[in-house]
């Protein structure tokens, strides 16, 4: 009787009447036609190389990400409290009952966008809760070389904890330089409404009648200082053209040059940015709700802001820095406007947005009406919020003593 032929790894050979036509011989070779007469497995061992290798490059990008960088733990933790993140609910342990307490913010504060009024709140809550303010003498350079860069981070790292600093400064990234990333938050307006502002205010100050517009623009002729906003936009002063509107995005994206420069880049670079590394962004125009989350978020140091806010006395304070003089520009002067602003717009609505999905989750009713994405026209509005001067080019210091000596 014949014998059945044998596997060479045990058991009958899968061919007991011989090898196919053109057979190959045993071992590899006889593996790799074999599976090749299945079509769907059909592979080779340079296509399984390249699988691992892929697989190895993936892991150590990963690797690597979450040690250089990445969302600081406060706000992966915040997002698993918020359930944002579906693999951490599902996967990680429970979310804890009292959100954790980070011990370094930032507040990288844009010009007109009510940073004199939340600095103000910042002072009396320090000394109320008992954190480390920490505040800056330079208020007009907010792109830093990398050297500058390096010792700015340096500067505030080593700063008694906990911590929140504040300056005007573009978006810093403490991990690139071996830093441990900061919370950061901030909060913007509508673009035309800051332009305004920044406009009016250089030229005539504010009501408290001391002439500072003098002292901030000592050199500006006075047909300049009387210079008509219509005829500034209509006629395409430097003043009122690009790159001089692209304001507020650079103070997302970041200290790279291309930051500078309005289009798509800068925008997607800062929206990742607003993702991955800010606890908050309000708008200013929704000023109350914006403290009122602050305080949920960051107890430790906004607890109580909203009824300081409130309180007559810090209001009447408050009202001493909106700017005079402003006038409303023509309609079709505002449109060009707009369209010089469409990446600020974009970044405008697209962190209106977020902000109000984060009410929501909170249970908060937006007060103010809904705009369209993109308007076909746009025309700017007095806010009931008041609008701080610009802390950009003038120590505030002395005039915050003379404040709480009255």
């Amino acid at each position: 009787m014949k014998k059945k032929q044998q596997h060479p790894g045990g058991g009958a050979d899968p061919w007991p009447h011989g090898a196919p036509l053109g057979g190959a011989p045993p071992g590899l070779g006889g593996w790799k036609r074999r599976v090749s007469l299945l079509p769907f497995l059909r592979f080779s061992l340079r296509d399984y190389g390249f699988c691992m290798a892929t697989l190895l490059v993936f892991c150590l990008g990963s690797l690597f990400y979450q040690l250089s960088g990445g969302p600081p733990r406060f706000l992966l933790d915040l997002r698993q409290y918020l359930g944002n993140s579906t693999y951490l609910d599902d996967h990680g342990p429970p979310p804890s009952k009292v959100l954790p307490f980070p011990s370094q913010v930032v507040y990288n504060r844009v010009g007109k966008c009510g940073s004199r009024t939340v600095v103000l709140l910042l002072r009396i809550l320090s000394e109320k809760h008992g954190f480390n303010l920490v505040t800056s003498d330079i208020h007009n350079k907010t792109r830093l070389t990398k050297n500058e860069q390096m010792e700015l981070i340096k500067n505030i790292s080593t700063a008694e904890q906990p911590y929140l600093f504040t300056r005007h400064v573009h978006f810093l990234n403490f991990s690139r330089f071996g830093g441990e990333q900061p919370v950061y938050i901030n909060i913007i307006r509508d673009p035309v409404s800051r332009f305004l502002s920044n406009y009016f205010f250089r030229r005539f100050g504010d009501w408290r009648g001391e002439q500072n517009h003098m002292v901030r623009t000592p050199s500006m002729r006075q047909e300049e200082r009387y210079l008509d906003i219509n005829e500034c936009i209509l006629e395409n002063y430097p003043e009122c053209s690009n790159p001089r509107l692209f304001y507020i995005i650079p103070y997302f994206c970041g200290q790279h040059p291309r930051c500078r420069e309005p289009g798509e880049w800068a925008l997607e670079r800062a929206k990742l940015n607003v993702n991955e590394n800010f606890l908050l962004v309000g708008i200013l125009e929704e000023l109350e709700d914006v403290l009122l989350l602050l305080e949920r978020f960051l107890p430790h140091y906004f607890k109580g802001v909203l009824s300081i806010y409130k309180d007559p006395e810090h209001r009447k304070l408050g009202n001493m820095t909106v700017t005079v003089k402003k006038t409303v520009p023509s309609p079709e002067a505002v449109q060009i406007l707009y369209q010089r602003m469409r990446y600020e717009y974009e970044f405008y609505h697209y962190v209106k947005a977020q902000f109000h999905l984060l009410k929501r989750k909170f249970g908060l009713k937006s007060r103010a009406s809904r705009t369209p994405a993109r308007p076909q026209f746009f025309v700017p509005t007095p806010l009931e919020t008041e609008e701080p001067i610009d802390d950009e080019e003038q120590d505030d210091e002395k005039w915050l003593e003379d404040i709480y000596k009255r």
